[in-house]
C-alpha cells in the first residue's frame, strides 16, 4: 500500500511538471531547477548571476524554502520578479507549488527562470518541477565523497557547479576524485568550479548558461 500511494504522488507530480514545462517552452522560458544543501551557496550564486547576467537576460526567481523570505528579500534588490514558496516543513518544492507559483508571474518577459529548491541532496531529486535545466551547487566544505552518499542527486543533474574553491588547500578536499567519482555517475555532466567569494570561475558559469538560455529560445 505505502508503495502504491507514493508511486502515486510521483505520478501526480509528473503529469503537473509537464504542464509547467509546456508552459515554459510556450513562453520561451528556461526554467532551472537549482538544488543543494543548505549552506552551500545557492542564493549568493543566483546573486552573482543576476549581475552578470544583468543587461544580456530577463531573470526571474522562485525562492523556495523551509520558512522565512530573508533570500527572497536579497534577491529582490535586484529589481527583478521573486516569488517565495514556504514549504512549512517538506522538504523539497514540487510541481504544483511551481504552478501555483508562476500563476503570479509575467512569463513572457522572462528569458531565464531560476527555482531555487529546498536546502535537501535527498527529496529535490525526486521531484520534477518541470524544468529543463537541474542543476547542483556542492560547496568544498561539504568533501569530495559527496556522491557516493546521495548518488541520485548526482547522477540525475545536468550539471555541477562547485563552490568555495578558494577553500581547497585548507582540508582534504580533492577535486579530481570528485570529478571522476561523478562523471562516471553521469558521463554527460558539465562541472564548473567556482567562488562565490573571490568571483572566480564565475563568468564561465554565467556565459555557459546564456548560451544554454540562446540554444533553449532557438529550439
Amino acid at each position: 500500500m505505502d508503495i502504491e500511494i507514493l508511486e502515486g504522488i510521483y505520478d501526480a507530480n509528473e503529469k503537473v511538471a509537464r504542464e509547467n514545462y509546456t508552459l515554459f517552452r510556450g513562453s520561451g522560458v528556461l526554467a532551472m531547477n537549482l538544488m543543494a544543501s543548505p549552506g552551500a551557496g545557492k542564493t549568493s550564486l543566483i546573486a552573482h548571476t543576476l549581475e552578470l547576467l544583468k543587461g544580456r537576460r530577463k531573470v526571474g526567481v522562485i525562492e523556495g524554502d523551509i520558512a522565512s523570505s530573508v533570500d527572497a528579500e536579497k534577491l529582490k534588490t535586484y529589481d527583478i520578479p521573486v516569488i517565495q514558496i514556504n514549504t512549512g516543513g517538506i522538504c523539497h518544492l514540487d510541481a504544483t507549488m511551481i504552478q501555483q507559483a508562476i500563476a503570479q508571474m509575467d512569463l513572457d518577459a522572462l528569458d531565464l527562470l531560476i527555482i531555487e529548491n529546498v536546502g535537501n541532496l535527498v527529496c529535490p531529486a525526486e521531484f520534477k518541477l518541470g524544468e529543463s535545466l537541474r542543476a547542483m551547487i556542492l560547496s568544498v566544505a561539504e568533501g569530495h565523497d559527496k556522491p557516493l552518499k546521495y548518488p541520485l542527486m548526482f547522477s540525475d543533474s545536468d550539471v555541477l557547479v562547485v563552490n568555495k574553491t578558494d577553500l581547497i588547500g585548507m582540508g582534504d578536499f580533492d577535486m579530481a576524485e570528485l570529478r571522476d567519482t561523478v562523471t562516471r555517475m553521469n558521463p554527460d555532466i558539465i562541472i564548473f568550479e567556482v567562488s562565490c567569494r573571490t568571483g572566480e570561475g564565475l563568468s564561465a558559469w554565467v556565459d555557459w548558461l546564456d548560451a544554454r538560455i540562446g540554444e533553449f529560445k532557438e529550439g
